[in-house]
């Protein structure tokens, strides 16, 4: 790696919008270090990208992994994609499964904080030009029927962001945060729903070209890749068809 080589760092790389930033991120150019729980998985996108990224098993929730990370990542990071997380049921508050909250809990936000920390000397080290994407969602400022869990979280994410940004603002490291609406991926819905394909499917049946990962990447390098004077605090990407977390256009006969 030579010195004018730019290191980004993705967390929940191995599918997803994690593993669609990482393919943008070396296609711009950078040193790309995919970090996500399964290795397997990893070291598939890994060989795909080449020798400009490099594959790091990690738990966002587990200190040893973070460090493990921290260390690969190197002393200089330009990029960090803080994408690890994710959402666990539907149930409405008075039945919230205490579990499912508290592992929403500690991947979206203490996941991200355990990340931030391990590597935010090496983002102030990067020339003035670091900078943090938290990925954020809709569900981060709205709330929403049997999403208690899910919005606690990521208003803990956005509200953090908001947090460091005021804490770092004499430093050379940009705070910022992608919101999504609604994305169909792979895995997302289908992790939500412990693997029911069928209630997974509902989600987006009949709706109108909801977003697909590659928009949210498209927009996560975008903001990663402005002049390092310019901040995008807060970007909010939906489809057209969707014009609230909980309004949604179905066609009757998709």
């Amino acid at each position: 790696m030579t010195d004018t080589t730019r290191t980004a760092v993705v967390t929940g790389a191995s599918s997803g919008i994690g593993a669609a930033t990482a393919r943008e991120l070396v296609g711009q150019g950078f040193r790309v270090v995919c970090a996500a729980r399964r290795a397997e998985r990893l070291e598939a996108l890994v060989a795909e990208l080449g020798d400009a990224a490099v594959a790091v098993a990690c738990d966002v929730t587990n200190d040893d992994d973070v460090a493990r990370l921290a260390d690969v990542a190197g002393d200089r990071v330009h990029v960090l994609v803080n994408n690890a997380g994710g959402a666990l049921g539907l149930e409405p508050v008075a039945q919230g499964d205490v579990a499912l909250w508290q592992q929403m809990y500690d991947t979206n936000v203490l996941g991200t904080l355990r990340v931030t920390k391990a590597l935010l000397p090496a983002l102030v080290a990067a020339d003035g030009e670091g900078i943090i994407v938290n990925v954020g969602s809709v569900a981060g400022f709205t709330a929403y029927e049997g999403g208690g869990g899910y919005t606690v979280a990521k208003h803990g994410v956005h509200v953090m962001s908001e947090t460091l940004r005021l804490e770092l603002v004499d430093q050379p490291v940009r705070i910022t945060v992608v919101a999504p609406g609604m994305v169909q991926t792979e895995e997302f819905s289908l992790t939500r729903f412990g693997g029911d394909k069928e209630r997974a499917d509902a989600v987006y049946a009949g709706v109108p070209g909801p977003l697909v990962a590659q928009d949210v990447a498209d927009a996560i390098v975008w903001m990663a890749t402005r002049p390092a004077h310019v901040n995008v605090d807060l970007l909010v990407i939906k489809p057209r068809a969707q014009a609230a977390a909980h309004k949604v256009q179905r066609l009757a006969n998709p």
